[in-house]
């Protein structure tokens, strides 16, 4: 008896609770408008690709503001390789990955 008594109560309970926060329901608010499209801050800065196909190979080849920092092979019948100038002085290194270790950020601050 004790057990219904308290049952009915909890139940009266949450009935009230439940009433009364019907009434205090509001409209959702608008949805907000999508942010703007991303512009890039510098053209000069994204890379220019010009794919070149001979015989047998295709090259990638990767400029920023004109330099040549990256040749990506692609031959025939084989696994694709890259040429990499990591010291911007025109001596390219082969690599078979580009995740070939951990590398240093390289960002060019200025230049004169």
């Amino acid at each position: 008896m004790r057990r219904t008594f308290t049952l009915l109560l909890l139940l009266l309970c949450a009935g009230h609770a439940l009433a009364q926060k019907s009434d205090e329901r509001q409209p959702l608010p608008a949805v907000p408008p999508p942010p703007p499209e991303m512009i890039p801050f510098d053209a000069a800065i994204e890379p220019q690709v010009t794919i070149k196909k001979r015989e047998n190979d295709t090259i990638e080849e990767y400029r920023v503001d004109g330099t040549l920092y990256m040749l990506k092979v692609t031959p025939a019948n084989g696994v694709p390789y890259y040429l990499i100038d990591n010291q911007g002085n025109g001596n390219f290194m082969r690599m078979d990955t580009l995740d070939g270790g951990v590398r240093v950020p390289q960002w060019i601050i200025g230049t004169f």
